[in-house]
């Protein structure tokens, strides 16, 4: 049977499906059973690749594959997914804080005369303190490259030229980083990427995945920090470094259940009113549409932290409501009045400004996909500090 006819959007639209679903409940409808290796990696999270392919082959032919009808493994449907844009991973990580930890493990350390090179942590150091306070995930270079500048002439080692744009290249071929908003490949780190950097002026900063790990986990947070500076700085980051790129807070002093509490109870409400079918209700007005859940409303604005979900946002009103509330409203990125699924895995808080470009923009229609794999990245990095 082949494979062929299988589109990236049949692909996207299984994925919602097992999202929906939950995982052991799509794998028994269909028959398949968990992928012994190969993972597709989309939305900060890792589904069944060979399940996934089968049922995408219903939403263009509608019929989808049975696991005995084609075979799986990387060397036809991990293909398949690399050749429509996926990542396919040879194994899933055990938990978000440990493949974080992994990850920065492998960082490549350098040398310098006065000691070990600095500019890959200090710019991660960045990225983290900007998630701490949940400013934008990804900045465009032009505002970047000032800010890492300024860092790498206080804190870099003496016979280092502050040049961010080797670190921000180089990360970018880790598991921690994007650039998003650019043409054609990313070049390599070595040589003279500068001059594609200004001409491009990707927007760059940590993965969703690992920007809502740390924004949501305190610990977590601070595990990072003290590997880079076991690794990079003899355990002894400068206090200054720290204060500048804002990750000197003070202890968490919030009396109560945490957001992450809040937002996990809140989730779990929501998929028990989906379980009784509440998702299903319509109400009355001028016409019949579904029912919304205030949880689910409830939940996104939590995991926002009144800041604009749209990792590209230009900037959202500094202004608030007259309660006192951030200006934002709560989009179901799939229409909920199309039966688009009421939960936070599909709904994103957006700024006036980014809900109306998506909305009514030109460029409406791809802001849309990246706003969906936004929220269920948002929402995986969240969900699976539960597990």
């Amino acid at each position: 049977m082949g494979l062929s006819v299988i589109t990236r959007e049949a692909v996207l639209d299984a994925v919602a499906e097992c999202d929906r679903l939950g995982r052991d409940r799509f794998l028994e409808q269909y028959g398949f059973e968990r992928a012994r290796r190969y993972l597709l990696h989309y939305g900060g999270a890792f589904y069944d690749s060979k399940a996934v392919v089968g049922v995408a082959h219903r939403y263009v032919t509608g019929r989808p594959l049975s696991a005995g009808e084609f075979s799986g493994g990387q060397q036809r449907v991990g293909r398949l997914l690399e050749r429509l844009g996926f990542d396919v991973v040879a194994e899933e990580p055990s938990s978000p804080r440990k493949r974080l930890l992994e990850v920065l493990g492998t960082l490549r350390v350098a040398n310098t005369a006065e000691g070990t090179a600095r500019h890959q942590p200090i710019t991660l150091l960045w990225a983290l303190g900007r998630a701490a306070h949940r400013r934008p995930r990804l900045v465009p270079w032009w505002d970047a490259h000032p800010e890492l500048r300024g860092l790498m002439r206080g804190y870099g080692q003496p016979s280092s030229n502050a040049t961010p744009e080797f670190p921000v290249l180089a990360l970018a071929r880790t598991d921690l980083w994007e650039l998003q908003g650019h043409v054609g490949p990313i070049p390599p780190a070595h040589g003279r990427p500068a001059a594609w950097l200004e001409e491009q002026n990707p927007s760059c900063g940590l993965k969703t995945w690992v920007y809502e790990l740390v924004a949501s986990n305190e610990s977590a947070r601070a595990e990072a920090v003290k590997l880079l500076g076991s690794t990079f700085f003899d355990g002894n980051i400068p206090e200054g470094l720290l204060e500048e790129v804002g990750l000197r807070r003070a202890g968490n002093t919030t009396v109560g259940p945490s957001p992450l509490e809040t937002y996990l109870r809140l989730c779990r409400t929501v998929e028990a009113a989906e379980a009784r079918g509440d998702h299903d209700r319509t109400t009355r007005t001028a016409r019949e549409q579904p029912v919304r859940s205030a949880a689910a409303v409830r939940a996104v604005l939590i995991r926002s932290a009144g800041r604009c979900e749209n990792p590209t946002c230009a900037g959202q009103p500094d202004d608030v409501t007259e309660d006192g509330d951030p200006i934002l409203e709560v989009d179901h990125v799939q229409n909920r009045a199309a039966w688009g699924r009421d939960h936070p895995i599909q709904m994103i808080a957006l700024c006036p400004n980014c809900h109306a470009i998506k909305t009514r923009g030109r460029t409406g229609g791809q802001l849309t996909e990246r706003l969906l794999a936004e929220a269920q990245a948002r929402h995986h990095a969240w969900a699976s500090q539960a597990e």
